[in-house]
């Protein structure tokens, strides 16, 4: 590809490289100039001009961002992405609905070695989305790029993004009360867990408040409804022999895991009951802000497997933002 300045005779059929005033208005970049445009520049005062030209190798930016989108969103319905229209060289890729975002990392950091004008940036892996959030945005940085780079990078990450949907569309919620507990603390705990679960197009399919004890929850275990059960206790759970997990294996579940390494989202349990996930959410919970337990019920929420070796990897980014409202912060002020 061609680019510099040239005499306005030479420049027919090029690329305008930078927007330019002209008596009638602007004249934008990326625009492809005809006698048209160039009598207006004439008419600015202009001799000269930056231009690009591409070459008998080279692809145009919009339809090098097309085909690159193309590659990465083959199955755009599978994928739950809507590719968007190029534009300047850009094509964006929405969500069509709820869910989580799925990357092959890999295949896209080898893209993004092809060629330094050929571009994918993304939301973090396992993201929450709805409906319309930018996922990924395909760039191509300069007014052309070679067929070769284009077609290898089209190569390098087929289908490498796409979001994962909500699979489980309902979910039960046993709170306990335990002394000292407010009625408005445990209003805004379900309202904030209510909150969590709409973002997923998932519905709070019943709702149970129980004395903090072990037989008053087994019964409400038993009892609760949805695709998915949630317990929020109105005393921390601090061993896998205390009060939610001991009702919890006594109604015929199982804990699977206490404890995990995101904070705030320490005191989480997991666990099942009859094939459905059982979630002990920790007390952050009650606040809306993101926490470990956020994690893990997007990702069951849409299918994915969490056990011991994926919540181990939460560690490693998990030191999320501090809650305010914790009776213990990791730093007393």
């Amino acid at each position: 590809m061609f680019f510099g300045e040239v005499a306005l005779e030479a420049a027919e059929g090029a690329i305008l490289a930078h927007s330019e005033a002209v008596p009638a208005g602007r004249l934008r970049k990326g625009l492809v100039l005809g006698r048209a445009e160039i009598a207006a520049l004439r008419a600015a005062g202009l001799a000269r001009v930056t231009v690009a030209r591409l070459g008998p190798g080279d692809v145009g930016e919009d339809q090098a961002a097309a085909r690159l989108a193309a590659a990465l969103v083959p199955d755009p319905v599978a994928q739950a992405l809507r590719p968007g229209e190029a534009f300047t060289g850009r094509v964006n890729l929405n969500a069509v609905g709820p869910g989580i975002v799925e990357l092959d990392a890999a295949a896209i950091h080898r893209l993004n070695l092809v060629h330094p004008a050929i571009t994918l940036a993304t939301l973090a892996p396992y993201q929450r989305v709805v409906a319309g959030t930018l996922v990924g945005t395909v760039k191509i940085i300069a007014y052309g790029v070679e067929e070769a780079a284009l077609a290898a990078a089209c190569a390098a990450a087929r289908a490498a993004i796409r979001v994962r949907p909500v699979v489980l569309h309902s979910a039960g919620l046993v709170m306990t009360d335990a002394p000292g507990l407010e009625a408005k603390i445990a209003a805004k705990g379900r309202r904030a867990i209510e909150g969590r679960l709409r973002a997923l197009g998932m519905q709070l399919e019943g709702v149970e408040s129980v004395p903090h004890e072990a037989s008053a929850l087994t019964e409400a275990l038993a009892r609760a409804p949805g695709d998915m059960v949630l317990i929020l206790t109105g005393s921390a759970t601090s061993d896998l022999e205390d009060t939610a997990p001991a009702a919890l294996r006594a109604a015929g579940g199982r804990v699977a895991r206490f404890g995990m390494p995101v904070d705030p989202g320490n005191l989480l349990f997991l666990g099942d009951l009859e094939g459905r996930p059982v979630i002990g959410l920790p007390g952050c919970a009650r606040s809306p802000a993101l926490n470990g337990a956020d994690w893990v019920l997007e990702r069951l929420a849409c299918g994915l497997t969490v056990g011991d070796a994926e919540i181990a990897a939460m560690g490693v980014g998990g030191l999320l933002k501090e809650i305010p409202l914790r009776p213990q912060l990791r730093e007393p002020e």
